[in-house]
């Protein structure tokens, strides 16, 4: 189980890399001046080439996450106690939303439609970090 739990960690935190950087790409991508083709192009490889990386790092976390939860119990039982798991799936459902929607805003910035400013893109960067230190503070603590 300590093997599961590690590579469960191990993904997660990969998966978290990207979704910490591609938002910063978001950010770049629409502060590219008018006329910067080859800037454009750059960014967008490297956005495209993050979001299918993370996507793919994105799956053993999650079945590694669901193998502790249904398979060796983890947050499961009859009882008061395990409120957190509750609340942390929740919260990851959010993050795979979130996840998605960094899909169809690269796809924004491949057909030339985004009309987000790098402002708005900055403060969308922050949502992951809030999301990891709830799911955090969450398990290790276990508050509920």
């Amino acid at each position: 189980m300590l093997w599961i739990k590690a590579f469960h960690i191990v993904f997660i935190a990969s998966w978290f890399a990207g979704l910490f950087y591609l938002p910063r790409l978001f950010v770049n991508l629409a502060m590219v001046p008018a006329g910067s083709d080859a800037e454009l192009a750059r960014l967008l490889l490297m956005a495209r080439k993050l979001y299918r990386f993370m996507s793919i790092l994105m799956v053993p976390a999650l079945l590694l996450g669901l193998y502790l939860w249904l398979v060796v119990g983890i947050g499961r039982g009859p009882g008061p106690g395990n409120g957190w798991m509750h609340l942390k799936l929740t919260l990851v459902l959010v993050l795979l939303g979130y996840h998605h929607l960094c899909g169809r805003l690269l796809r924004t910035f491949e057909a030339g439609a985004n009309r987000r400013g790098h402002v708005w893109y900055r403060w969308f960067n922050e949502l992951p970090v809030l999301l990891m230190i709830a799911v955090v503070c969450l398990v290790v603590v276990k508050p509920f």
